[in-house]
Parts: structure tokens; sequence; C-alpha cells
């Protein structure tokens, strides 16, 4: 996946990893994952990205996204909001693909190769920039359930795609009932787990610790010129 002496930098879109972990059936352990990392090259920072429900409900994720704050990752969150739809439904909308695209431009003259954890098409333009600027690009995602749930312009755009469920294993918590996609799933579950309609996870984050900062995640980053 690597190449020697690389300097590589990890974004993760919780919402998206979680959907596609849960559709393969699995709960990543965020330990060993970033163990898995940390063995193969030189991590420069590693991005958690979610978008956060605010309400006082406790959900399961709340004390996951408060342990990645202390434990390696750079945790980016910011306000999901609330709305109707013409059904009179209650939604939940969060995204956070420009302070991902944000971070990922301004890491970019700071490494070599650059890890996204998504499949979402919306990035392939974001991953287009940063190779014009020197930067490999490897894109997690899979291929290995219906649908299938990374773009094919992502897919054709990356340098390399590395299907998630041939690395699951190294980062696997535990197995559970691979999660339905469309008219079938459970949506009182999903709720209850902190997952909005449209798949989006909700968590809450307290940082702790010096590091990286969303307003400028390169903060204590080395020179590239410096081992």
């Amino acid at each position: 996946m690597f190449n020697d002496n690389e300097r590589v930098a990890v974004f993760i879109d919780g919402a998206n990893l979680y959907s596609a972990s849960r559709t393969l059936g699995f709960d990543v352990d965020y330990k060993s994952l970033h163990a898995f990392f940390r063995n193969k090259a030189y991590i420069v920072r590693l991005f958690y990205y979610t978008a956060v429900l605010e309400t006082e409900e406790y959900t399961p994720l709340k004390p996951l996204v408060d342990w990645l704050g202390y434990n390696g990752y750079t945790v980016v969150t910011k306000p999901a909001k609330e709305f109707t739809d013409s059904t009179g439904r209650r939604r939940v909308k969060g995204n956070m693909d420009i302070e991902l695209a944000i971070d990922m431009l301004e890491m970019a003259p700071h490494v070599n190769h650059i890890v996204l954890f998504s499949g979402d098409g919306d990035f392939r333009r974001l991953i287009e920039a940063v190779q014009r600027k020197g930067v490999r690009v490897t894109v997690v995602s899979t291929i290995k359930t219906q649908p299938v749930l990374i773009a094919d312009e992502l897919r054709r755009q990356c340098d390399q795609f590395v299907d998630l469920a041939d690395i699951m294993g190294e980062f696997t918590r535990r197995v559970v009932p691979p999660r339905e996609h469309g008219p079938g799933r459970d949506m009182a579950r999903d709720r209850a787990e902190g997952v909005s309609a449209s798949g989006r996870t909700f968590t809450v984050e307290t940082v702790g610790g010096p590091r990286a900062t969303p307003d400028a995640p390169w903060r204590g980053v080395p020179d590239p010129e410096t081992p």
C-alpha cells in the first residue's frame, strides 16, 4: 500500500465508514485501525470527520468519538441540522465534505500519500486536485456489497483502491449482522444508534492534549525534508 519513507495522512469520513462496515457486518476497532497504519507508514495525521447531533440523548457513539480525540485521531465535527421534510417527517442532515476537502488541500504540501476512507463520488475533483500537487491517493471503500458503496468515478480517479472487505480483519472489533440498505432498514434502531435517515452518524467529541486543530490541521507537522 505504501512506498518506503512516505509521509501519509489518513482522512476518515466517519458516517461513510460506519455505513460500509455495518453493511459488511463488522464493527471497527479504532485502536487497531490506528496501529494498522502506524505499523505500515509514517502517519502525519489521522483525521476523523462526523456531524454532531446536539441533543442530551445518549448514544453509544459519544464515548467512541471522545476516545478518538484522546488517542491519536484529529476529530473534526460540526452541528447537524434538523428539518421537517415534505411528508412531515423529522429529518437530520449532517455533511462534512467541505471540512474534509479543505483540510486535505491544506495537508497536501506536507505529505506524499493520502488515504481516504469514503466512497462518495463528490470527492473525485478533490482527489484530482491533490494528485496535481504530486500526492498519491488511496481510497478505501468496498465493491463487495450490493449495491457497491464506492462511486465508479472515484475509484477510477484514485491511484490505488483498497477494498475494505480485504483489510477488515486487521481492525475488526466484533462481527455484527450485516445492515440492510433501502426500505427494509430499521430506522428506529438507526436513531437509537445515532444514525440519521441518510445513514449519517452523529457523535460528540472532546479533544484532549495539544494537536492539530480544524482551522490549522498542519500544526505540529515537521517540514517534509525533516527526518
